[in-house]
């Protein structure tokens, strides 16, 4: 027999999105810092090997025509595709104040299960193809900073690359401790990178000020018609000066749209712009294709010093988007698209502190390994790009889909004002496409790969949902079976996960029959996160009631939230749930094989996800159980 509810929230509850405070906040110094120093690493340090790239593309066709044509197109990428795009209109699509592509993909209102899977498709490829991102951007950023070395001795050549394989380790070995501590000199060292790198930049416009001329686009474009196939291949070197973009969305709900923004266009974007045109500069007084042209513009006696600026420069920019993996990560796992792995809060006042072991470890193989194999910073800017410009051309596409949907703008004005973006993303993402032989496979390797383990995750789950639903029971035949059986209430509280929220799971179902008695206390707790960051204290729990002694509970909780049921069970003891100080935890540990049956997973994908399922992380390290009071209980299911 089922009771009403008790007079706290009932089942379902409206959730309530709680509105993050931080994206619209005004724009202070102490903000303007934290920008500086989490945002930006990845744009501030590409002056290091942008124009590099392009001189090696170009060899010596890179005439001062030429330069000038490389500094136009720099200038009006930036004011495009960061300025315009990023700053100007997609911070504007935020989920809540948080930004990232996954947040873009909910804000479409896509479902898996019915319209709009593309969408979604879109979204997850995007992030996936962040991890490809991840592994070269450490790799690239601390080699070119290294190699700085050469300008001013040849001695140090044979030891650049094993000495940015130590820093590159030690950076990885230290992400346990946290970025607390360090992260509170990230802004500072960022702000004197960005005036040295102007300052630089200012001193070689003063020595050529003809560069400037490089601001009329007509530059840009003849560079691109004279040189054909060639000067189309230039868009894949112009493009470095842009990856890090992404950052600026993504970290937005970390530190707020203002600062961003205007750290952007009073920093950030004068530094870049002035130091672009300075190498340029340099490079018309005195033509020369060796050596880095970013260290060129330094005199001899501030190598040493400037290497190791941009040394400390480059492991920030690497911090930046080894955070940024660990927080994808938590996202797409808390919605549903990434396995359970073990997440440690290494802050107890910042939520985005944490720290992925799993991730951690595999990204540091990886980059270690391209780094080794690579061997130099210009080798692997060919590997560098692919991925990135992949994922600026699907969050536009997303973006078309939130004009005219969630802010209802006209067909014609999404369009025009897509197409322009779309025009732009197009060039620089079939430029970088002719990367894939010399290493651009690598990043979209590793996304399709990402890719595929959270699509078969999702299947496999939703596998496993449809498969305990039709073993579950109606509660009032469950609580008739109970009273028939006359099944023996023990003393003492349980509580048993399970995702249904309708029905008498099979975890439940098959401890009474097991077992032959139920606590006096059953609690059925599910936990749901929501497509929004977090969820209002007041909306956490939904209590009902469901016979004497018998509850469901729902737990809700955000994308970017870390949960901890014990607490959230001791706030609904307070709401009329009644609880025992110590209770015992059960949760189902399923053994999967594959069934005879037709099912949406082929073979192979169902031995991928039952690999998965194994090693995930237990519930004990995702929701904060004591070890102490959880019981698995195992079952073979055939998916």
């Amino acid at each position: 027999m089922s009771k009403s509810a008790v007079s706290t929230p009932n089942v379902p509850i409206n959730i309530a999105r709680e509105a993050h405070q931080g994206f619209s906040r005004p724009g202070t110094a102490s903000a303007g810092l934290l920008a500086l120093g989490i945002v930006y690493g990845d744009l501030g340090t590409s002056p290091l090997y942008t124009l590099q790239t392009i001189v090696h593309i170009m060899g010596d066709q890179f005439t001062p025509e030429a330069a000038l044509g490389s500094l136009s197109l720099i200038f009006w990428a930036l004011i495009i595709t960061v300025s315009i795009k990023y700053c100007f209109i997609v911070m504007h699509a935020d989920n809540q104040g948080e930004g990232g592509i996954l947040a873009l993909m909910s804000l479409t209102g896509a479902d898996w299960a019915g319209r709009g899977r593309a969408l979604i498709v879109l979204g997850l490829l995007g992030a996936a193809l962040i991890y490809g991102d991840g592994i070269i951007t450490p790799a690239i950023s601390v080699l070119s900073a290294v190699e700085g070395l050469n300008v001013a001795t040849s001695m140090f050549k044979p030891y650049t690359m094993p000495i940015a394989l130590v820093i590159l380790a030690v950076l990885f070995a230290i992400q346990h401790r946290g970025t607390g501590v360090v992260g509170k000199a990230f802004g500072p060292v960022m702000f004197v990178w960005f005036a040295t790198i102007a300052i630089l930049g200012l001193v070689g416009i003063v020595h050529n000020p003809h560069v400037l001329v490089a601001v009329n686009p007509v530059y840009g474009a003849q560079l691109l018609m004279r040189h054909g196939f060639l000067g189309f291949t230039v868009l894949g070197g112009v493009f470095l000066a842009l990856t890090g973009g992404e950052a600026l969305y993504a970290d937005m709900g970390h530190i707020g749209r203002n600062p961003i923004r205007i750290t952007w266009y009073c920093v950030v974007l004068p530094a870049l712009v002035l130091n672009y045109a300075g190498q340029i500069g340099n490079f018309l007084e005195a033509p020369s294709l060796e050596a880095n042209p970013f260290f060129k513009l330094a005199p001899n006696w501030t190598i040493y010093p400037l290497v190791a600026l941009a040394t400390l420069a480059t492991v920030i920019a690497s911090q930046a988007i080894i955070t940024g993996s660990f927080s994808m990560t938590r996202q797409a796992m808390q919605l549903g698209w990434f396995p359970g792995v073990r997440i440690r809060q290494t802050s107890a006042e910042e939520y985005g502190q944490i720290y992925v072991p799993f991730v951690n470890w595999s990204m540091m193989a990886l980059t270690v390994a391209l780094a080794a194999g690579f061997g130099s910073s210009d080798r692997l800017a060919g590997a560098y790009g692919t991925a990135v410009s992949t994922t600026m051309l699907l969050t536009t596409a997303l973006l078309y889909h939130v004009m005219r949907n969630r802010w209802q703008w006209t067909l014609c004005q999404a369009a025009a004002v897509t197409g322009i973006l779309l025009a732009v993303d197009l060039a620089f993402f079939s430029a970088n496409l002719l990367k894939i032989v010399d290493g651009g496979w690598i990043p979209l390797t590793l996304g399709g790969l990402v890719f595929i383990i959270m699509t078969t995750w999702h299947y496999g789950v939703a596998a496993m949902h449809r498969r305990n639903a039709a073993n579950s029971q109606q509660p009032s035949e469950f609580f008739a079976r109970l009273r028939r059986d006359n099944v023996v209430r023990v003393p003492g509280t349980s509580v048993f996960l399970t995702r249904l929220g309708k029905a008498i799971p099979p975890v439940i179902v098959n401890y009474v029959k097991r077992v032959g008695s139920l606590h006096k206390t059953v609690i059925a707790l599910t936990v749901r996160f929501e497509d929004v960051p977090r969820v209002r204290s007041g909306d956490r729990v939904g209590i009902e009631q469901l016979d004497d002694g018998f509850w469901h509970v729902t737990v809700h909780f955000g994308f970017v939230e870390i949960p901890n049921l014990p607490a959230v069970l001791a706030q609904a003891k307070k709401d009329g749930v009644p609880l025992l100080d110590e209770a015992n935890y059960y949760i189902e540990r399923s053994d999967l094989v594959s069934g005879k049956h037709r099912n949406p997973l082929s073979r192979w994908r169902v031995k991928l996800f039952s690999f998965m399922s194994r090693n995930s992380a237990h519930a004990v390290d995702r929701f904060k159980i004591p070890s102490s009071s959880l019981t698995e209980i195992g079952r073979r299911i055939e998916l």
